[in-house]
């Protein structure tokens, strides 16, 4: 068969396919770009943004823009307006809570059932892996910057991992979406943990709850898996306290979504 013939039939194969991929591509970058926009608070909370001001401002085409806006209105960031447009939503220290006190339960639920149905031994391992990393970490005398880094990194890898356990892939897509919101993630407060005198105390305390989970699991507890990361979601809310009154707040990724009380 003739060379050129050849690779005319392969690009037919391949394009379609390359195309999908590469809009899928796209799409994630505009979503990660707006929503970084949105938490920079360089779209103030409560302003109404349309898809052509984001498209000029973003440099994306309107198509991978449009889900952009409206996966971000799925994850809660963004309000639809009733003639057109969207409206960045801003949030109350009350709704944070209540969006960490949600993410402790869809976390507690997941881990009875990780428990009760029990779970891989190949995911179990890589837990337990990551906890000892985490361990590692935190034997350190003192904690600087890199330190902090890696302690979210190893943190949000072990809550993937508990959620993994579970194979529920509804109840784990509702976690994705509360972790979207600000402050709402593990490791939303870390920043604030890493200029508090008693930081590495604190992380401590939650190193002990993720071993403590991990062997309830293990031991088939359901109630006491459950009870434990319920438990543990109340670091966050501490945390949310003391850095709603720290000066250091406007340093924080989506602090401007806050709405300040009169």
């Amino acid at each position: 068969m003739d060379t050129s013939a050849t690779d005319q039939i392969t690009s037919e194969k391949l394009t379609p396919n390359t195309n999908i991929g590469a809009q899928a591509s796209v799409q994630v970058q505009a979503l990660l770009r707006l929503r970084e926009l949105i938490l920079a608070g360089e779209l103030p909370g409560g302003a109404r943004i349309a898809e052509l001001t984001i498209v000029e401002k973003l440099g994306f085409s309107r198509t991978p823009v449009r889900a952009a806006l409206a996966r971000l209105e799925q994850e809660g960031l963004l309000d639809a307006l009733p003639n057109g447009g969207y409206a960045v939503k801003t949030f109350s220290e009350r709704d944070i809570s209540e969006a960490i006190e949600l993410r402790g339960t869809l976390e507690g639920l997941l881990a009875r059932l990780s428990a009760e149905r029990g779970a891989p031994p190949v995911v179990l391992n890589e837990a337990r892996e990551c906890l000892r990393d985490i361990d590692t970490l935190l034997g350190q005398s003192a904690l600087n910057a890199d330190a902090f880094s890696g302690y979210v990194s190893l943190n949000e890898r072990f809550h993937a991992l508990l959620s993994e356990m579970a194979d529920s892939a509804v109840i784990s897509k509702e976690l994705e979406r509360v972790c979207s919101l600000p402050f709402a993630s593990h490791s939303g407060f870390v920043v604030v943990q890493a200029h508090s005198p008693k930081a590495r105390d604190m992380l401590i305390v939650a190193q002990d709850q993720h071993w403590q989970v991990l062997d309830a699991i293990e031991r088939r507890e359901g109630s006491r898996a459950e009870s434990l990361m319920r438990e543990h979601s109340r670091i966050a809310q501490r945390n949310l306290r003391e850095a709603v009154l720290s000066q250091r707040l406007d340093q924080m990724p989506g602090v401007r979504l806050i709405r300040k009380r009169s």
